[in-house]
């Protein structure tokens, strides 16, 4: 069987973090605290053990977030680097999408930061070791205000060393300029100066960005002219295109299997052409996710960008996030992935990330059981890839202030912190030892749901027949939280159901001629399997004769019929 991507996403400074002192829990965290406060997790800390958990997860990556050296007001002398400027850095830890040097790790996941390249080409043989790919950001946008590669090779100009900074635009520019006019933003930049001030990050063209603006970042130039009727100069190929290629073959050579490319609609379609090309040439199975939020979209940066995958947030995400919280009715799962269905193969489905509020925060559903039927339709509605954002499996509620962001429902990307349900799966060697019953019932759930593919040849790579249809104000069904579907293979039929109430549900699953046609059923009693639990059971199976079926409240059902 042909593997399908289950991404394991991890922030990767937070997740071995045991605190200041590493040999025990320490009791609190301190909101905005330094690293010396609350510590640091590194490299060293994704041990063989903590990858075989990770793989038991039935994860085929690893996507280890924040690794390229960012922005930051923790000072390393001993590596000839100050700390950032406080007023252009977000958090203490600071975003680890404001890139201070693509050519390097950063040296917060370093037990020693004088070798933390090193450090990090060991963590990529130990996660091939461990039978997983490893994913890394590439953040093509946008750099920190301060960014000045010192790892750069020898030979290798840094981003803007050649500029004409009194030109607004220019092809080779790898910034875009107000000339004449500094840096003047509309709050406290605490000292920090820029002249001419450089256009920031989301296409804020003004020399005074605001609180809102990502303004600890600088635009990067791609040979358009934003400022003059968006005309874009693309041949001769622009300066910025050849130094981003260049990096991009700089981690490949690494052993990076992937990149997850941040804010990649942002960055012209032509570029990803030319350059996942360009890449693909030299490393053929590379691996591209793009972050896209617009579906007009989507086709454009897969057919013409060359992208593998991209995030289906604006539709599916939002969509089951909703039918969670019983604001949408589950029928209206259908529409969502019927208007991607020409690319499910390369919508990547998820239910948290770094840039969404936990399921278990007050902010979204104020418990980790609500996301249970909602990741099942993500990982098993068909052979999409998906994604499971670590600590999800313990049911993490993000439920205080950790600095920056405040208290907004998310594990902030800005700040040193100790994350207490990690802290204690890795305490307790990667097992239940020192989690509550109902952070290990669905670590449990989260590991039997993931690798369903293990065993289900149709749930691994089958095909998916919605059922909603034929069961639309049929009896006790009620499409409101029922969403029932069929994944199939020539050999193997699954009746999938995930049921969004809160309380278990007993009822009836019409599976009409359409259906028996199109999966290739016929009428006979079958000994079924729920693939979830192994409990079996006898069904009889007729297109007049709907199969009755019990779905614990916030769960999901798989029932092998063939």
């Amino acid at each position: 069987m042909a593997d399908k991507i289950i991404i394991y996403q991890v922030f990767t400074r937070l997740f071995g973090n045991r605190g200041r002192d590493r040999a025990h829990l320490r009791a609190a965290n301190t909101p905005g605290g330094t690293v010396a406060e609350n510590g640091v997790g590194k490299f060293a800390d994704f041990t063989p053990k903590a990858l075989e958990y990770i793989k038991s997860l039935g994860a085929t990556h690893v996507w280890y977030t924040g690794v390229i050296e960012h922005a930051t007001c923790t000072a390393y002398p001993e590596i000839g680097r100050a700390a950032s400027p406080e007023g252009v850095v977000k958090g203490r830890a600071g975003s680890p999408y404001a890139v201070r040097d693509y050519y390097n790790v950063d040296p917060d996941l370093a037990l020693d930061p004088e070798k933390r390249m090193a450090e990090f080409e060991a963590l990529v043989k130990r996660t091939h070791k461990a039978g997983l790919k490893l994913i890394i950001d590439f953040v093509p946008n946008h750099v920190a205000r301060d960014y000045h590669a010192l790892s750069r090779p020898v030979g290798v100009k840094d981003l803007g060393e050649d500029d004409w900074r009194d030109w607004h635009f220019r092809r080779d520019n790898n910034f875009y300029y107000c000339v004449g006019e500094p840096f003047r933003p509309q709050f406290d930049a605490k000292g920090y100066e820029e002249f001419p001030a450089r256009a920031t990050g989301n296409d804020c063209f003004s020399p005074s960005p605001g609180v809102n603006d990502w303004y600890e970042t600088v635009k990067l130039n791609y040979g358009v002219d934003y400022c003059g009727g968006r005309v874009k100069h693309f041949s001769p190929v622009p300066d910025t295109w050849l130094k981003m290629k260049d990096i991009l073959l700089f981690w490949a050579a690494k052993g990076v299997d992937g990149f997850r490319c941040d804010m990649a609609e942002m960055v012209p379609v032509e570029f990803w052409h030319w350059a996942i090309a360009s890449v693909k040439a030299l490393h053929p199975q590379m691996l591209f996710i793009a972050e896209v939020y617009n579906p007009a979209l989507y086709r454009s940066y897969i057919h013409d960008g060359g992208f593998d995958c991209l995030y289906d947030k604006v539709g599916m995400y939002d969509t089951l996030r909703s039918v969670a919280c019983g604001g949408t009715a589950a029928r209206e799962i259908t529409p969502v992935w019927q208007s991607t269905d020409d690319i499910r193969a390369h919508m990547l489905r998820f239910m948290e990330n770094h840039d969404e509020q936990r399921i278990a925060s007050r902010q979204f559903a104020g418990d980790a059981c609500a996301g249970r039927a909602a990741m099942a339709v993500a990982a098993h509605l068909n052979a999409a890839p998906v994604m499971l954002y670590f600590a999800q499996e313990l049911g993490e509620e993000a439920s205080v202030a950790e600095g920056f962001s405040g208290e907004d429902g998310r594990t902030s990307i800005f700040d040193y912190w100790r994350m207490d349900k990690t802290a204690r799966l890795i305490k307790g060697a990667f097992t239940d030892k020192y989690l509550d019953s109902d952070e290990s019932a669905l670590l449990d759930y989260y590991r039997r749901l993931l690798c369903l593919g293990r065993v289900s040849a149709a749930l691994l790579q089958g095909e998916m027949y919605d059922l909603t249809w034929l069961n639309e104000g049929c009896g006790t069904y009620d499409t409101a939280r029922l969403f029932a579907w069929l994944r199939h293979t020539e050999d193997e039929v699954v009746l999938c159901v995930a049921n969004f109430a809160m309380d278990r549900v007993h009822t009836k699953v019409n599976i009409g001629q359409h259906a028996f046609d199109a999966v290739g059923l016929t009428c006979t009693c079958v000994e079924a399997t729920d693939l979830l639990t192994g409990a079996k059971r006898t069904v009889t199976l007729s297109p007049d004769k709907p199969v009755e079926i019990e779905v614990g409240g916030q769960d999901a059902l798989f029932l092998k019929l063939r």
